[in-house]
C-alpha cells in the first residue's frame, strides 16, 4: 500500500506540478487535495475538497496523511492587502502544521521563500519568516521549509513582474556565482524532487536555500533516472 499525500496549493505552479509527480509515482496510493478551487483532474488517487483554506481546521478528522506538502503561496502584486496577505502565506502553513501536530503526521514539507526572516523590515520576508518560526516550534518530527529564489516554469497565468525577473535572471545569471548561487531562478520541478527527496531521508538543514534545493534535487533525479 503506497503512501497517502496531502497536497494544499494544488492549483499553483509548484503545486501542480506535484501532483503531476504524485500521480505518477508509485510511492503514492492517494492524493488529498485541500483547495479553493479544482484541479480540474479525475483520477483515482485524487480526493478533493474544496473549501474555504482559512477553515482548514474545520477539516481535521480528514486531515490525515502520511506526509503533507504545503505548496501555498502568493505575490504582494497578486494580493496587495497586507493583512489577507499575512492569512494566505502565514496563516494556511500555520493551521496546516497545527493539523499535523493533532494527527499525529509527522512529516510537513513547506514552500517558504529565500530571504525569510522573523524580523525583516520588508513585510515578505518577514511574513514568511514568522510562519517558520512558528511552524518549527511545533516539532514536527520531519519537518523542511524550501526557501528558494524566483521560481520558473510554465503558469496559467501572466504575471509581467515575474515575466521581467526571469528575463534579468536570464541575462545576469553568469553574475551569480560563489554566496551569490543562491539567486539563482529556479524551476518548479527543481523544487518538487527535492520535496520528495525530503519525505525519504532525513537532513541536516530544517530551512533549505535555493542552492541546497537544487543539489537535492539532483540526487533524487539521478537516483530516479
Amino acid at each position: 500500500m503506497g503512501k497517502t499525500a496531502i497536497l494544499l496549493g494544488a492549483t499553483g505552479l509548484t503545486g501542480k506540478t506535484m501532483l503531476q509527480e504524485l500521480l505518477n509515482s508509485s510511492d503514492y496510493s492517494r492524493i488529498v487535495l485541500f483547495s479553493r478551487s479544482t484541479c480540474g483532474i479525475q483520477h483515482a488517487k485524487i480526493t478533493e475538497y474544496l473549501i474555504d483554506l482559512f477553515d482548514l481546521d474545520r477539516y481535521k478528522t480528514v486531515f490525515r496523511a502520511d506526509v503533507v506538502f504545503c505548496c501555498i503561496g502568493t505575490t504582494q502584486a497578486k494580493t496587495p492587502d497586507k493583512a489577507m496577505y499575512h492569512k494566505i502565506d502565514y496563516g494556511i502553513p500555520v493551521a496546516a502544521a497545527n493539523l499535523c501536530v493533532q494527527n499525529n503526521i509527522d512529516t510537513f514539507i513547506c514552500i517558504s521563500a529565500l530571504g525569510a526572516d522573523s524580523k525583516s523590515k520588508v513585510f515578505y520576508n518577514r511574513t514568511k519568516g514568522e510562519m517558520e518560526a512558528v511552524v518549527l516550534s511545533l516539532n514536527i518530527k520531519n519537518t523542511y521549509l524550501l526557501q528558494p529564489s524566483l521560481i520558473t516554469g510554465d503558469r496559467d497565468e501572466f504575471r509581467l513582474g515575474e515575466y521581467l525577473g526571469k528575463v534579468v535572471m536570464k541575462l545576469t545569471s553568469p553574475l551569480f556565482v560563489g554566496t551569490l548561487k543562491k539567486y539563482k531562478s529556479i524551476h518548479a520541478k527543481t523544487i518538487v524532487s527535492a520535496m520528495l527527496w525530503l519525505v525519504e531521508h532525513t537532513y541536516e538543514l530544517r530551512c533549505i536555500p535555493s542552492e541546497k534545493i537544487k543539489e537535492l534535487a539532483i540526487i533524487y533525479d539521478r537516483n530516479r533516472a
